[in-house]
């Protein structure tokens, strides 16, 4: 069985015996394909550290997280963008619009996610979406954008069941964590009536890990449990799940 964490921040993790600990207990539960999106120019190199430590499992994506879009962003994208000419990478993630912290920035925000939505077109690489109470910000540019090149994951999907169809419906598919086994979230409720073949699972480590770690700091070891919660609601094995959402994450990323 192979399960594949299509968004961990594990590099944030900088100790070196740590480190390979949390990549041991990955491999001790079948968590053997890491992606890892950095934030700002800053994480490249934590980023392709790990890659560089663990090849094997580890995948780079680049990009500028929108939380980190403030007045110099530009210098920040060419930051990423000298990179990218450097790294082989995977997707451009993570990018998109975050309105709970900042809606100051939302022009920026704008900005920088279409000029880094070129950038996927451009390499022929998906694009790995973060959004937080810009749903209909986000979807408005992915309508706008929207060819044969654009695609990708929509990164922490809490949302709606008219919004995965929306995000579906653009040949995106949906990242699901650890809020799916938080009791009141209602997100198993959306994911039961989506298709199998539209999500791929991921724990976005060190952040919302799923019950029975919730509160906790999370890693990419606990994907099992999120792996678990959605066979539970489609009422198969837990293979059956590793192996359909691990097939679509290849299919995204082309490895």
């Amino acid at each position: 069985m192979i399960l594949t964490d299509t968004h961990t921040h594990l590099y944030y993790e900088t100790d070196p015996e740590k480190r390979e600990a949390l990549i041991k207990r990955c491999l001790e539960n079948n968590v053997s394909r890491l992606f890892l999106p950095n934030v700002d120019s800053a994480s490249i190199s934590l980023v392709m550290g790990l890659v560089q430590d663990f090849p094997q499992y580890c995948f780079p994506m680049l990009g500028l997280h929108p939380c980190d879009v403030k007045e110099d962003f530009q210098e920040e994208l060419n930051s990423i963008s000298d990179a990218i000419q450097k790294y082989k990478i995977y997707a451009i993630g993570e990018i998109g619009i975050d309105l709970y912290w900042d809606k100051s920035t939302l022009n920026f925000q704008q900005t920088a996610f279409r000029k880094q939505i070129a950038w996927a077109k451009t390499l022929n690489i998906p694009i790995v979406i973060h959004c937080r109470e810009a749903f209909d910000e986000v979807y408005r540019i992915l309508v706008e954008e929207k060819d044969k090149k654009l695609r990708g994951i929509f990164h922490c999907f809490t949302g709606t069941l008219e919004q995965a169809r929306l995000i579906t419906d653009l040949n995106f598919y949906l990242g699901i964590g650890g809020v799916i086994t938080y009791k009141n979230s209602g997100l198993a409720q959306v994911v039961q009536q989506m298709d199998l073949n539209h999500i791929v699972l991921e724990t976005d480590s060190p952040y919302l890990a799923p019950v029975p770690h919730r509160g906790k700091s999370n890693e990419s070891s606990y994907l099992p449990y999120i792996a678990q919660k959605v066979a539970d609601i489609f009422n198969i094995t837990m293979g059956e799940v590793a192996r359909i959402t691990t097939e679509n994450s290849k299919k995204i990323f082309s490895i």
